[in-house]
């Protein structure tokens, strides 16, 4: 492991660093180019911990000895002793290659310079090194002592010595250790760029509004926070500039491609909460107001329906809906000449399904089998739909209480667009050998807050059918943003998990 450690900068990551360790029984110096810094994290670590034991988490003997092992440095050659140092200074290629040159002046040969380092490449950063193979990237995340994980980096001249020391050191303290070559965003941004991305591209395609795409991820999947609510809360202007930069360092990957919506609310100063309040949302002494949700008038439901799925589960919950609003779900192969007819689209719009089983549009509506029926459906009207009818089956699906939302015409609602491009990234991320399929699930609900990792969700879906909804968006607007994953489609092929990694080449295992 590692004697001592040395910490350089003592903002909220460097301090809450030097915590982490220190709690975890490790001597940790904290240094500063602001003395009053150093001594203000370090006051401030001690009232955090001091609340611990005010709860009973800690004993006031483990609180002496844990303040005991943080210690300010009056310099950094006051370093010189430590066998780890880890810089959380400014994101600045320049300014962090400067600091490790200064640090290989002053420590030994054999101690380990680690980079705290978001968004820059770790081996750019060791390039400016007389030792490139002693650097490594250990990217912890906000708050540090909750988020209990951290990406351990290894740059292109890093020794595999290296990255085991520094996964042993964060498995100590408590943190899930996720190893990740040095790519663009490492492994949590990368995989994190589906979500917000596809959220905006279906706000500017006008097929739902910001409040309506935020309720039916949050009902459907589960996620903890809607994409637009999530980024009010880490500003715009942050968000979108991962978004660029990790879509120029993929040089211009569709999968990736940022929205000219976020561009514009960034230049307008609409950043979220840190922006006077103003956002996605507008905020009042930190509280989200948000838009009472439009009350229809009752209508009369004088109509049957009829469903074209034949999924037993599916027909039986649409059933039961249909009955408590006094409405029939007819059993025919085909429509009744006045019946509203449903419809389950995996990928399609409405309108592509319409015309392919010659179905009366004026009286046909798709409902997303993907949500959870037991909070919140989803309708997706087209054209051609008279509003008369869309009225009637919201009456009818939604006189148990549960909420109806009707969005426009979309190949793969939101539900399904969203789910199948976190999960299609999660795959080429796992196909590119940057993480294995445990460590990014686990990675993702860690660092993201996602109710499953990105293969998981695939899985809970249904593999076969996210493919069908890639290939189905994909077909829609024929580009290749939605191209589905060889890693995805082969396992899908195979009746393989998810969570079947490939096997080590004959070259892996020499």
């Amino acid at each position: 492991m590692f004697s001592r450690i040395g910490v350089i900068g003592s903002g909220a990551m460097g301090r809450g660093i030097v915590q982490v360790f220190a709690t975890s029984g490790c001597e940790v110096l904290l240094y500063d180019v602001r003395p009053e810094a150093v001594e203000q994290a370090l006051s401030f670590n001690k009232d955090l911990l001091a609340r611990q034991v005010a709860k009973g988490k800690l004993s006031p003997e483990q609180l002496e000895q844990t303040l005991a092992r943080m210690q300010p440095a009056a310099s950094l050659e006051a370093l010189a002793g430590c066998d780890l140092l880890i810089e959380a200074i400014v994101e600045n290629l320049e300014a962090k290659q400067g600091l490790f040159r200064q640090l290989e002046a002053i420590v030994a040969p054999s101690a380990v310079l680690a980079t705290n380092t978001s968004s820059l490449s770790v081996t750019q950063i060791a390039s400016g090194c007389q030792h490139p193979e002693r650097v490594a990237g250990f990217h912890f995340f906000n708050p540090v002592p909750l988020m209990k994980i951290v990406e351990v980096v290894r740059g292109e001249r890093t020794q595999v010595q290296v990255v085991e020391r520094l996964c042993a050191l964060a498995e100590a303290a408590g943190h899930f250790a996720a190893q990740t070559p040095d790519t663009p965003g490492f492994l949590v941004n990368h995989a994190g760029r589906a979500y917000g991305t596809e959220a905006l591209r279906i706000l500017g395609e006008n097929i739902a509004d910001v409040e309506q795409i935020d309720r039916i991820l949050r009902d459907g999947p589960g996620f903890r926070m809607g994409p637009f609510e999530l980024f009010d809360l880490t500003g715009l202007d942050i968000s979108h500039g991962v978004m660029e930069s990790i879509y120029a360092q993929f040089y211009g990957d569709p999968r990736y491609t940022p929205s000219y919506l976020a561009a514009q609310r960034v230049a307008a100063g609409l950043l979220g909460r840190k922006s006077d309040g103003h956002g996605f949302y507008r905020y009042v002494d930190g509280q989200q107001l948000r838009s009472p949700q439009p009350q229809r008038a009752p209508v009369p439901v004088d109509r049957c329906f009829w469903l074209d799925s034949q999924d037993a589960q599916v027909r039986g919950e649409v059933a039961a809906l249909l009955a408590a609003g006094g409405a029939i779900l007819e059993a025919g192969a085909q429509p009744s000449a006045d019946a509203i007819c449903l419809i389950t689209p995996l990928g399609e719009d409405a309108t592509s399904v319409i015309a392919r089983q010659g179905l009366p549009a004026e009286r046909t509506l798709a409902l997303d089998t993907f949500c959870d029926f037991s909070k919140r459906l989803v309708l997706m009207r087209q054209p051609a739909l008279d509003p008369a009818f869309e009225a009637q089956a919201v009456q009818a699906l939604g006189s148990n209480g549960v909420p109806v939302e009707v969005i426009n015409d979309s190949p793969g609602f939101i539900i399904q667009r969203v789910v199948a491009s976190v999960a299609n990234l999660g795959a080429e991320i796992v196909q590119r050998g940057i993480a294995t399929p445990a460590t990014l699930d686990r990675a993702v609900m860690l660092a993201l807050g996602y109710p499953r990792g990105p293969l998981a969700l695939a899985e809970f879906y249904g593999a076969d059918k996210i493919l069908a909804v890639l290939r189905g968006i994909q077909g829609c607007y024929e580009e290749p943003r939605y191209r589905p994953s060889p890693w995805l489609r082969r396992r899908v092929q195979l009746g393989l998990s998810l969570q079947t990694p490939d096997q080590p080449s004959a070259v892996q295992e020499q």
